[in-house]
């Protein structure tokens, strides 16, 4: 098996498992269904369903974006070998998204190409909204630029960088210039390889750049006619796509289950942590009398019992129980073990705030252990004593799982990837089992 195909079906198995929990662990609920949650959640469900289904159907989305003429739809059709797209010299021809389906020569993955509106055409904030839309749907992005960039078109290729997806610069219209010109453009084009200021990833490298004319000017040519006279001629020539042809072509043979599986999943995890903010939105009075309960419960627990080992036991056991309780009212997939990774967690973050209340409660425990171990009887004065100690180490417990019961909810609203097959997890690992050389890889820079 190709390490292609274990990517896929890593996918196929996380998306699977998520769509499988979501669509049963309500039926198993301790809690009336919410009609309101119902439909909040119902869009990321199908997102997640959409998302299994695009790697059934092995369809890579390939969108172009850039600004007004630059030639985005003349790549397309290049790239095609056929005129599918409307292209030519009016300033923004394509005025909404289009898509258009190839089949390459391989014949493994289908692709669907994407055309955009230029980008300085539609307002920021629409613009903004609907570079992000498509671009979280493709697998692949072609940035189409005909001259120096500009700084619309720099920040615009910050913006798509953040969506963490390999990114192809295309230099298109190369017949418009001398070579001298065109070479001096490319060594330019090769600059914006520096870190960016917003983050320590390489906006481009030097192999994502490719050298392109997808529909060339007509040029003059004279012609000699039998009787000897000539004449002058325009003679279109034929495409130079050949460069950023087989550049895709290499992509998606050595990488292209492997990019359509980043990307379901990269769509999954979106979905998840949607339905984990709807959900704690939604149930959050229902998750204040759960955590107020067990306040209670390990407030009395710890107040009465005079053994202080088993106040720490106990106390544990009390919040694991309030952080599968919560998970439980959510719908999240959350088992023993993660819940106590959990509760480490926020133990490790709480600045050593609850590892000093833990220190309190020991010490108060202690001191309890140790009265009780007096007669009460003989001297009851210490049963004063006893009490005011009890009272306070069950507040300090209550006081502690109060915390822990407000930190969970703010993890488990962050999603629930949870496990060796959670959404997040296999991103990590596919990313660490990528070849060096690949486009995926650079994603990492």
């Amino acid at each position: 098996m190709t390490q292609q195909e274990t990517h896929l079906q890593q996918a196929r198995a996380s998306l699977q498992q998520a769509l499988s929990w979501y669509s049963s662990v309500r039926r198993h609920w301790n809690y009336p269904p919410n009609p309101e949650l119902q439909a909040a959640v119902r869009p990321d469900l199908q997102a997640l369903k959409a998302s299994l289904e695009k790697l059934e159907q092995n369809f890579i989305k390939i969108a172009t974006f850039g600004l007004v003429s630059r030639g985005k739809s003349a790549v397309i059709n290049a790239l095609m070998g056929q005129k599918m797209l409307e292209s030519g010299p009016i300033h923004g021809v394509t005025k909404w998204p289009k898509s258009v389906r190839w089949t390459p020569p391989s014949g493994k993955i289908q692709v669907e190409f994407i055309d955009t509106p230029g980008l300085d055409e539609i307002d920021g904030e629409q613009r903004a909204i609907m570079a992000r839309e498509i671009a979280e749907q493709a697998d692949l992005i072609l940035f189409v630029i005909s001259e120096d960039i500009t700084r619309t078109e720099y920040e615009a290729l910050l913006g798509l960088r953040k969506t963490s997806k390999p990114l192809i610069l295309v230099f298109n219209k190369i017949d418009l210039y001398p070579e001298k010109d065109c070479q001096e453009i490319y060594q330019q084009l090769q600059k914006i390889g520096q870190k960016s200021q917003e983050k320590s990833q390489l906006l481009i490298v030097p192999e994502d750049i490719v050298l392109i004319a997808a529909a060339p000017q007509p040029i003059p040519i004279l012609v000699k006619y039998p009787d000897g006279t000539t004449a002058e001629e325009w003679e279109t020539p034929a495409p130079k796509i050949d460069a950023l042809r087989n550049k895709i072509l290499t992509i998606l043979n050595q990488e292209g289950r492997s990019l359509l599986s980043l990307n379901a999943l990269r769509q999954a995890e979106k979905a998840e942590e949607n339905i984990a903010r709807k959900t704690v939105k939604i149930r959050q009075k229902e998750a204040e009398e759960i955590i107020w309960k067990y306040v209670k419960y390990k407030s009395l627990a710890v107040a009465i019992n005079p053994i202080a080992i088993f106040d720490l036991i106990g106390g544990a056991i009390t919040d694991l129980g309030l952080i599968r309780s919560l998970a439980q009212l959510y719908g999240l997939p959350i088992t023993s073990y993660e819940a106590g990774k959990l509760w480490r967690k926020i133990l490790l973050s709480s600045g050593g705030l609850l590892l000093g209340e833990i220190g309190s409660s020991v010490i108060l425990g202690l001191g309890k252990s140790a009265l009780a171990a007096s007669s009460l009887f003989d001297n009851p004065g210490l049963l004063t004593t006893y009490s005011s100690t009890a009272i306070m180490q069950g507040g300090i417990a209550g006081y502690f799982t109060y915390i822990i019961g407000k930190a969970a909810q703010e993890y488990l609203e962050k999603g629930c990837s949870w496990g060796p097959l959670g959404p997040s997890m296999v991103i990590k690992t596919i990313l660490n089992q990528v070849d060096p050389n690949t486009i995926i890889y650079r994603l990492q820079n």
